[in-house]
């Protein structure tokens, strides 16, 4: 119930087309630009190439879509009317996740027709496609979780997107720290890298298990924590 009100509240609007339609557009400016250039290169090149650039849209995209889910309820003062409801607050974080997540995959659903260019005039392994876009899938898990979790004990959306790119910005550029730093910092920074560390081998069309494990075990710590915070402030 709750998924499907907060998803007709992204498709009722333009608010949610605008934001995907926006990205869309950018990426393909970029991907243009930046991989298929007049330099000769190998398919693989240009799709790894690709999975690169969407990996930081929907990074942005998932803090963007995920930033209102619970926020926006505070600043309208529509929260109580779920803090009022018989759903437990496992099933309203849940439900708010899975709406954000379905714009997310929708956005990068849509971006299927750049490695379509590819295929017309090149070779591409489908399984490096269905590798890159499993780790989209997982990164998107991963991230929306996270800004959910920024909603969820942020008071206004601002903040909450805010705290959201905060968070995985810090892991984005981790891989950066952890050459700054010494042990043991620089394991733990280096290990919780989402590109460097956990990413690429999804590019180059490669699934690791200890990947896919980290990025839902992201999307749970994420999850988890928004519950306890939702509990919390029902029972202040």
């Amino acid at each position: 119930m709750v998924a499907r009100r907060d998803l007709a509240a992204y498709l009722n609007n333009y608010w949610g087309y605008a934001i995907v339609a926006a990205l869309l557009m950018l990426e393909g400016l970029m991907f243009n630009a930046f991989a298929l250039t007049d330099r000769p290169k190998y398919s693989a090149q240009v799709i790894e190439e690709f999975f690169y650039l969407t990996f930081g849209f929907v990074c942005f995209a998932s803090v963007i879509l995920s930033m209102r889910v619970v926020a926006e309820e505070r600043q309208t003062g529509t929260l109580v009317l779920l803090d009022a409801s018989p759903l437990q607050p496992w099933q309203i974080i849940v439900g708010k996740y899975l709406s954000a997540m379905t714009m997310v995959m929708f956005m990068v659903a849509c971006t299927a027709y750049m490695p379509a260019l590819v295929l017309v005039n090149g070779k591409v392994s489908y399984g490096h496609l269905f590798a890159g876009y499993l780790g989209l899938g997982l990164l998107a898990s991963a991230t929306v979780g996270l800004g959910t979790l920024a909603s969820t004990i942020s008071r206004s959306q601002l903040v909450a997107g805010i705290v959201g790119a905060v968070l995985v910005v810090t892991l984005v550029v981790s891989w950066f720290l952890a050459k700054i730093v010494d042990p043991p910092l620089r394991d733990i920074f280096s290990y919780v890298s989402l590109l460097d560390r956990h990413f690429r081998g999804f590019m180059r069309g490669q699934i690791n298990t200890e990947d896919v494990v980290f990025f839902l075990s992201i999307a749970f710590v994420g999850l988890m924590s928004s519950t306890r915070f939702m509990a919390a402030r029902r029972w202040r």
